[in-house]
C-alpha cells in the first residue's frame, strides 16, 4: 500500500499538470488570435493604400491628364473625347 504522502504528491503533480496545460493552451490560443488579427490588419492597410493610389489616379489635376495639345488622354476621364484623341495621335505619327 502506498503511503499518504506519495498519494498527495501524485495528485498534486496531476493537478499542477492540468492547470499548466490549461494555461499553456490559453497562451497558444491567444498568440494565434493575435497573429491572425495582425495579418487581417496588414491586409486592410494594404487595401487602403491601393484604394488611395487608385483614387489619386482618377482624381489627377487636368494638367496631368492632358498633353500639350489640350487633349485628354485618360479614357476614364468624363471629359475624354475619342475623336480629339485619335486626331492627336494621327498628328503625332506624321
Amino acid at each position: 500500500m502506498a503511503s499518504k504522502g506519495l498519494n498527495v504528491a501524485r495528485y498534486s503533480a496531476l493537478g499542477f499538470g492540468i492547470i499548466y496545460g490549461i494555461y499553456h493552451q490559453a497562451t497558444l490560443t491567444s498568440s494565434a488570435k493575435l497573429a491572425a488579427t495582425k495579418r487581417e490588419y496588414d491586409h486592410k492597410q494594404k487595401l487602403i493604400e491601393q484604394a488611395k493610389a487608385e483614387y489619386s489616379k482618377k482624381k489627377l489635376p487636368p494638367s496631368q491628364t492632358m498633353e500639350s495639345g489640350g487633349v485628354i488622354r485618360d479614357p476614364e476621364d468624363s471629359r475624354f473625347d475619342l475623336e480629339a484623341y485619335l486626331n492627336a495621335v494621327a498628328e503625332e505619327t506624321k
